[in-house]
């Protein structure tokens, strides 16, 4: 995890070039980049955009139009032909690709970010790069999350990345429009707490039309990843060797600086769904020695459970004395536990009939009591 971790997101501008097709040269040289940091070891995650492009292209349709119920006609065609592009070149380099589509709810529902966060640290865990897109072909309004630049900075959040790179058709963030003011200058570096007004200003919006999302909407990307602990740079996907000369130190186009850590991040995101109502899982004194030994909780060491609560909630885990020693998310429901009390983590399944993980609440997913511990 960490500064191991990109998001990489690729707008319609950087795949197509400015013109109305998909630019093949372009999208090979990106899965080329992608491929090479895979290689050196950096586990990617790219968030594409494109698919109502490519579905313009096959219904050889060069009118763009903002009305929603075309666009996501026009996704549901596109969206297969750009997954079926990408798998094929990811495969002549050697790597396996899949597609994960998501809304607002599957990022702020608890039961949705865990689906989501398990399923893509299983493809990460297996060498898999996943391309994440809005699912734009039946979003609608209020579970959208309206553009990509913002799904790649709530992914960032989510999988801890270290960095998020916006690849855009600019050099980044100017003062000024530069197509507009001759005088306008990069800003370089954004660090401090909040973005200062004159940078909001100075974003503008897309440029060309052919994308949702213009500079407006990577500066409130870059303002949300750095929140959740994630370095962010907008950068020039035309810039040969981009990605690359970004993994080897080389400093371009604008970095928006993290303002915390991503465990400070996750801490805020678990006490935003605490259970302040009693519900507990009681564990045994091994447990609690292991948990504050930097382990998961595993069902074994479960005792009982207190009160009710859902898959994805935040509760209470206590000592045999009721003691509170942390709040973690969990992964099973309480009548899932109580079912899986003492039960080694290789039998959930034939308890249950399924497993979401092996441990009840993950380290990751944990913060412990101080005065308890």
């Amino acid at each position: 995890m960490g500064t191991d971790r990109y998001v990489v997101k690729v707008g319609t501008s950087s795949l197509t070039g400015g013109s109305t097709k998909i630019d093949m040269p372009r999208l090979i040289d990106l899965v080329r980049q992608l491929t090479v940091l895979k290689k050196r070891g950096i586990e990617i995650l790219l968030v594409s955009s494109g698919a109502v492009a490519a579905g313009r292209e096959l219904l050889n349709d060069p009118a763009f139009s903002k009305h929603v119920p075309r666009k996501q006609m026009l996704s549901s065609i596109g969206q297969p032909r750009l997954m079926s592009i990408y798998m094929d070149v990811f495969a002549m380099y050697g790597a396996v690709a899949a597609q994960v589509l998501l809304t607002r709810r599957d990022l702020v529902h608890r039961t949705g970010y865990l689906n989501a966060r398990n399923t893509i640290e299983l493809l990460l865990e297996h060498g898999v790069i996943p391309i994440l897109n809005e699912n734009d072909t039946t979003a609608t309004d209020e579970i959208r999350l309206g553009d990509n630049d913002t799904l790649s900075a709530y992914i960032s959040g989510l999988t801890g990345a270290g960095m998020l790179i916006l690849m855009t058709d600019q050099e980044g963030l100017f003062t000024a429009d530069p197509s507009r003011h001759a005088d306008a200058a990069l800003i370089p570096r954004v660090d401090g707490g909040e973005i200062p007004a004159d940078i909001w200003a100075a974003a503008g919006g897309s440029a060309n039309g052919l994308g949702t999302g213009g500079m407006t909407t990577k500066v409130r990307a870059a303002d949300i990843a750095r929140r959740m602990g994630t370095v962010v740079k907008i950068v020039d996907g035309n810039i040969p060797d981009c990605l690359l000369k970004i993994a080897d130190g080389e400093d371009f186009g604008t970095t928006f600086t993290a303002i915390q850590s991503t465990l400070e991040s996750r801490k805020r995101y678990l006490l935003s769904g605490y259970r302040a109502d009693g519900a507990a899982i009681v564990i045994d004194s091994g447990a609690a020695s292991a948990l504050r030994n930097g382990k998961s909780l595993l069902p074994a060491g479960v005792r009982n459970v207190v009160g009710t609560f859902e898959r994805g909630e935040t509760v209470r885990i206590a000592d045999p004395e009721g003691r509170e020693i942390a709040i973690g998310m969990t992964n099973y429901s309480y009548d899932d536990v109580l079912k899986l009390c003492g039960c080694k983590a290789n039998e959930i399944e034939g308890v249950l009939g399924y497993s979401f993980a092996d441990e009840i609440v993950h380290r990751d997913h944990m913060i412990f009591d101080r005065e308890n511990n």
